[in-house]
């Protein structure tokens, strides 16, 4: 009787290349190097996408009471040129939210609490007349405002009441004047 031989499964004898060596099927099975820098390269996006990703989520991403007042200020004005009604904005210092109100639709935009060290702050922030008053106080050395507006009103031509807005947060007060006819920064000329 006759027995075959056994061979593993996937072997087999391939005709010799030149210089005698035999081709297996392993060969054949091999990635090519643009496979390889293929797989590099989608490797290195995803890395990329995962860092920027983490990075998003770790870090602070809070916004600044100015940040959001501008925020909140643009919306306003979108709102009262889109709807055609005036629409009012303030800030709710029980909330740290600026809140912007266009008949019974109202929209908030919230203040982070803390400092850039992490630490809470008492923010306030006053909406004042667009020129300054006899109404001052000094608080830790810098001089604030007292008399202060409830709410300003955006008109459905785009335009705002004239006022200035003062950010304070530990004492520190900064005021910004804003030019009614644009709803943007008004900027002092050098003397």
């Amino acid at each position: 009787m006759i027995v075959a031989a056994v061979r593993p499964v996937g072997w087999f004898a391939a005709p010799a290349e030149a210089g005698g060596r035999q081709r297996t099927h392993a060969a054949a099975a091999a990635f090519t190097l643009l496979e390889i820098l293929l797989a590099l390269a989608l490797l290195a996006l995803l890395a990329g996408a995962t860092v920027s990703i983490s990075a998003n989520v770790v870090g602070n991403n809070s916004a600044s009471a100015e940040d959001q007042f501008w925020k909140a200020l643009n919306e306003a004005r979108k709102e009262a040129l889109t709807s055609q009604q005036d629409v009012s904005l303030s800030f709710d210092d029980k909330a740290d939210t600026f809140v912007v109100q266009n008949g019974a639709e109202t929209k908030t935009f919230a203040v982070t609490a803390s400092n850039s060290k992490g630490v809470k702050d008492k923010l306030t922030v006053g909406f004042l007349p667009a020129q300054a008053t006899n109404s001052l106080i000094v608080v830790g050395g810098e001089a604030v405002e007292t008399q202060t507006l409830p709410a300003v009103t955006l008109y459905a031509d785009g335009t705002s009441t004239p006022f200035r807005v003062q950010f304070r947060r530990g004492g520190a007060a900064h005021i910004i004047a804003i030019d009614p006819w644009t709803c943007t920064e008004v900027l002092e000329g050098k003397k």
